[in-house]
């Protein structure tokens, strides 16, 4: 289990509070780089029950890879509050950084805060920072379904989101973001900076050979570069290409040796682009 930091109810900037627990990655010309992993925690029975179809999990994956962090599981879950304690004390314990999606809002099936409090041993408790904005924001004094949506674990911290009136709520290394995809987007993209780290570089070249003429290409290509990420992924109906390979790396240098090993190996006039 990674060490944890004790949580505070405060405001922090969006810079501070971040994660410390990294593993040790390959950055450009081979120095270590910081790098975090993560999992994602969508909660919901809409989903689950395909009322409603998950786009906050997609957009997580973008914006981590684009940030250098190595996503390494999705879960999806119900409204359950043991469930969701669970999930996130599994996460919590097993990665750097969690993100949950949903559950937050001031109805019955809104148990997030609940089952990340229950996940730490906390109590949920009224806070009153949380209640004035509340009450700034609609221009009266919030009843109590409003005033759930104040109450917090008591080891919570409140990271502002730009310019939104609510704060991304914190529980150790748990972020806590509301399910409609508008607003997940906006408070990602106003605390993301806290989770940069070394970014991963892409390559894709498209190949008018099938899988099975060039899988022993790329099995010997990964051979000589074993810490690039490659996949291969074949295109039906299409004219242009039939395969798609990529490669992937934090380390711009192996990555572009990787790519030139790969256009060298492969048969003669397979290759349709490289981008």
């Amino acid at each position: 289990m990674r060490p944890r930091r004790a949580g505070h109810a405060a405001l922090l900037a969006p810079a501070e509070g971040a994660c410390c627990a990294r593993l040790e990655g390959r950055g450009p010309s081979g120095t270590l780089a910081v790098v975090a992993t993560a999992g994602i925690i969508v909660i919901g029975n809409e989903i689950l029950s395909g009322k409603v179809v998950d786009t906050n999990s997609p957009y997580l994956c973008r914006e981590l890879r684009e940030l250098g962090v190595e996503l390494e599981r999705i879960v999806v879950i119900p409204d359950v509050i043991e469930v969701i304690a669970g999930e996130v004390r599994t996460q919590s314990d097993a990665f750097d950084l969690v993100f949950t999606s949903g559950g937050v809002g001031p109805t019955h099936d809104d148990l997030t805060l609940d089952g990340v409090a229950k996940a730490f041993g906390e109590d949920l408790v009224l806070n009153e920072a949380l209640a004035a904005r509340i009450e700034r924001a609609q221009g009266s004094v919030p009843n109590e379904s409003q005033l759930k949506m104040a109450r917090i674990p008591s080891g919570a911290v409140l990271v502002d989101a730009g310019d939104l009136w609510f704060p991304v709520v914190v529980v150790n290394n748990v972020h806590v973001f509301p399910g409609i995809p508008s607003l997940l987007q906006k408070k990602f993209a106003s605390v993301k900076e806290r989770f940069r780290g070394e970014p991963f570089r892409l390559r894709r070249v498209f190949l008018t050979r099938r899988e099975s003429e060039i899988a022993a290409v790329l099995n010997a290509v990964l051979a000589e570069f074993p810490d690039v990420q490659m996949g291969s992924y074949p295109r039906t109906g299409r004219e242009d290409f039939y395969v798609m390979v990529t490669l992937e790396s934090r380390d711009e240098a192996y990555l572009t040796r990787s790519l030139d090993e790969l256009l060298a190996r492969l048969p003669e006039g397979s290759i349709q682009r490289v981008e």
